[in-house]
């Protein structure tokens, strides 16, 4: 799976991007279950979900911020 960028987010709108944000947030919660358990197999992609919420949320704060 690509990382996805900051213009990848920028496009969409901001229910879909906050159902998004929720979709990254619970597939971290799993990978680090799977990691305190052992069971995790591909450590990067820990690393990949936490930089695409980062930069989620960022987008997210840059549109709610250009609203008001």
């Amino acid at each position: 799976m690509p990382i996805k960028k900051a213009k990848d987010f920028r496009g969409m709108p901001a229910k879909e991007l906050a159902a998004h944000i929720r979709g990254l947030r619970e597939e971290f919660f799993t990978l680090r279950v799977q990691q305190a358990t052992g069971l995790l197999e591909n450590n990067q992609r820990l690393r990949i979900v936490r930089k695409e919420i980062a930069c989620a949320l960022t987008v997210q704060t840059e549109g709610s911020l250009e609203q008001n």
